[in-house]
């Protein structure tokens, strides 16, 4: 298999400044170096032209750094130009952090001093120590939620630790805040010991209606979460997880009714059985999907490999592969009707594609490269998704979690349930409509404003049902 050449991406977007004479030609010998290199040009704004000199800022998108190197070195390469200066795009856009705090209320008078702090605030303190639930509504805990990570599973990255966890935890507040209106705080902690994670994010709890666990490795995952949720009474969601698995059942849903195939005569093979994958089997179970093959980079999961397991994949040994099937991931892939890959880049060809049942439907959403590139599956899938957003039907968690948590604090549940995460991925499917449906829709856009209010109210509804909530939902 030839080795696959990413296309440029926003992702390695770079601006450079040129300066160069100013005559006719000069500038199509600057278009046609870059083009030669397979950069692609983007905004050209001109910085300061004089009837000797122009100065322009070129911005073009690269594959990845080394080729962005190559480019600009092709550049100072021309005769009469020169290059002035090279800003990275994404870097700027990170400079000082992506978040701010912004006050509510104006402290421009004595007066608004005096009620927003002391010592108008201790009646409100006394009030809250008097009966604590008020907290919900004169603090900001009834509209905030925590990202916490360890830093242990970042993106594709895997350990990279705390600090160089951060971006990724703003970024993820930005989402909440943009799609759920919900103050959201990066915190990364410098631990991966369960207990002291436990104890850390028990004792910030105060301040937040909800947690939401980020990129923390398997299995330590599972237990954080089972014991945070068991040991708080606000919802602990771990998104790479249950957001996920949402998602993706959102997708299978749609994917199905296009096809008309029902979930329960369905075959679907998972590769990967790590959080992802685990949450995604569950939600697939409990959705309705009654045969699953998961595969580990050891090959099936099932009764022969029990004695070698650990207790997260003894589960999914025990409750999936009803058929017992042995073997590697082209075995499993034997008539199989659904593929969903949250594991790694490149491990499926389109030759493991053809031993899948007629129409397959390939979810291949390892980030960035997934298990097999779109252009290489549609030779065989006959539905696509990914990850990633520069391909139709993109899974994104974003779907998911900020309309997840809004129903959440709108009801103040004390946790997040199998039918409130069930409830939300039949909200994201039921936002296209039949007549929309098509082989290249199956999911929303992670930009339709109307998913994150369909996904809340039905969370809303579904944990008063739940009786995980002491509030009735408001009318």
């Amino acid at each position: 298999m030839k080795p696959h050449v990413s296309p440029p991406s926003v992702s390695y977007s770079f601006t450079i400044r040129v300066s160069y004479p100013n005559r006719i030609g000069m500038f199509a010998r600057l278009v046609s170096a870059i083009g030669s290199l397979g950069g692609d040009l983007g905004a050209v704004d001109i910085v300061s032209p004089d009837a000797k000199t122009m100065t322009r800022d070129i911005s073009i998108r690269a594959r990845d750094a080394a080729h962005q190197d190559e480019i600009v070195a092709a550049v100072r390469k021309l005769p009469n130009v020169t290059v002035v200066n090279v800003s990275d795009r994404v870097f700027l856009l990170h400079l000082g952090g992506k978040l701010a705090i912004q006050n509510k209320v104006a402290i421009t008078t004595r007066d608004s001093l005096s009620m927003a702090y002391t010592p108008g605030v201790a009646r409100v303190c006394e009030a809250i120590a008097a009966d604590p639930r008020k907290a919900w509504q004169l603090t900001i805990k009834g509209n905030s939620v925590a990202v916490v990570s360890d830093g242990s599973a970042v993106l594709g990255l895997g350990d990279i630790g705390p600090e160089a966890a951060m971006p990724v935890m703003e970024g993820k507040a930005m989402l909440f805040k943009e799609f759920g209106g919900i103050d959201a705080y990066p915190i990364c902690l410098r631990t991966k010991i369960p207990d002291e994670i436990v104890a850390t994010v028990k004792n910030l709890s105060v301040g937040f209606g909800g947690i939401n666990l980020e990129d923390i490795s398997a299995p330590r995952c599972f237990e954080i979460e089972r014991r945070l949720q068991e040991e708080l009474d606000i919802p602990v969601f771990h998104d790479d997880q249950h957001g996920t698995a949402v998602v993706v059942f959102a997708a299978l849903l749609n994917a199905a009714r296009l096809t008309k195939q029902k979930l329960d005569s369905m075959k679907v093979v998972i590769s990967g059985a790590g959080a992802a994958g685990m949450a995604v089997a569950r939600m697939l179970l409990r959705g309705g999907v009654g045969d699953i093959v998961v595969c580990d980079r050891e090959g099936t999961l099932g009764r022969h490999r029990l004695a070698t397991l650990n207790e997260s994949k003894a589960w999914l040994a025990q409750n999936t592969n009803p058929r017992q099937v042995t073997g590697t991931l082209g075995d499993a892939l034997r008539g199989a009707n659904v593929f969903v890959g949250v594991s790694g880049p490149g491990i499926v060809e389109a030759k493991d594609l053809k031993r899948m049942a007629p129409k397959p439907i390939v979810f291949a959403l390892a980030n960035p490269i997934p298990e097999i590139m779109p252009e290489e599956a549609a030779r065989v899938a006959h539905i696509i998704a990914t990850g990633r957003s520069d391909y139709p039907n993109q899974i994104n968690n974003v779907l998911a979690f900020p309309g997840i948590f809004r129903g959440a604090l709108n009801v103040r549940a004390r946790r997040i349930v199998d039918s409130m995460n069930l409830a939300a991925a039949k909200a994201i499917a039921s936002c296209i409509s039949p007549n929309e449906l098509s082989t290249e829709y199956i999911i929303p856009s992670v930009f339709n404003r109307a998913v994150a209010k369909k996904v809340a109210d039905a969370v809303e509804i579904m944990a008063v049902k739940a009786r995980v909530t002491d509030k009735r939902r408001p009318k």
